[in-house]
């Protein structure tokens, strides 16, 4: 690499920590503001719900934290000091939530996720959270005619667990296969909702903070494979 591409790719760093150090501040306020009314209403109108309702006050509560404990760890990533703390992780739960969390595109896509026995890990919840979202919501955004179906697969390798994301989509050409962690970089796609290019970037340099990986395994007009590699430790 010349001093030249050094530089630039030192520059990209500290603008991807600048955008989520501010991106990730200015989300905790209404986050947590939309964490205490919902805490409010639930002291104060449980008796008075009904399930249905009840049901969708707690999950709102549940998605705000879950989206504060995210938005801390991106900010710790951004100071350079990501907090890291290791706890069992049960891979197949995680899934879930997730592809819950995506329902409206789950639903819009006609999407379908697949996966076997996963283990339980150990490693940093928030920052595996990260990666897999990332990774899925690339796959149900980039999807080819047929409808999405996207399978998750892990198991230990020595001292590493892998986990490996497949899906069936169109695949990536390979003109732009090395390009796709770069940060603001985004796959040219007509007709589809185009992001900020960060998603795979902030998902290779937050996994870094465990010791991790993620890499492009495969790609054609079968569908994309991405492994993520995480440290086998133990809590």
């Amino acid at each position: 690499m010349s001093s030249e591409q050094s530089l630039a790719s030192t520059e990209n760093e500290e603008r991807i920590r600048r955008f989520l150090a501010i991106a990730s501040h200015d989300l905790q306020s209404p986050l947590r503001h939309i964490a205490m009314y919902a805490e409010i209403l639930l002291d104060d109108l449980s008796d008075k719900l009904d399930g249905e309702q009840l049901k969708s006050l707690q999950t709102i509560l549940q998605k705000a934290e879950t989206a504060q404990r995210l938005t801390k760890a991106l900010m710790g990533f951004a100071s350079s000091m990501p907090p890291v703390t290791a706890v069992e992780i049960d891979l197949k739960d995680l899934a879930s939530e997730i592809w819950a969390d995506m329902e409206s595109d789950v639903v819009a896509s006609n999407a379908k996720l697949e996966h076997g026995d996963l283990p339980t890990i150990v490693s940093d919840p928030a920052i595996v959270r990260i990666a897999l979202t990332n990774v899925i919501a690339n796959a149900l955004i980039h999807r080819g005619s047929s409808p999405p179906v996207v399978t998750i697969e892990a198991g230990r390798e020595a001292a590493e667990i892998t986990i490996r994301i497949s899906d069936n989509g169109p695949g990536i050409d390979p003109a732009h296969q090395d390009k796709i962690f770069d940060a603001f970089w985004k796959l040219p796609q007509e007709g589809r909702p185009v992001g900020p290019g960060l998603g795979l970037t902030a998902t290779r340099e937050i996994l870094r903070a465990l010791g991790g990986s993620i890499r492009l395994e495969r790609s054609d007009a079968g569908g994309s494979r991405f492994s993520i590699r995480l440290p086998a430790s133990r809590a």
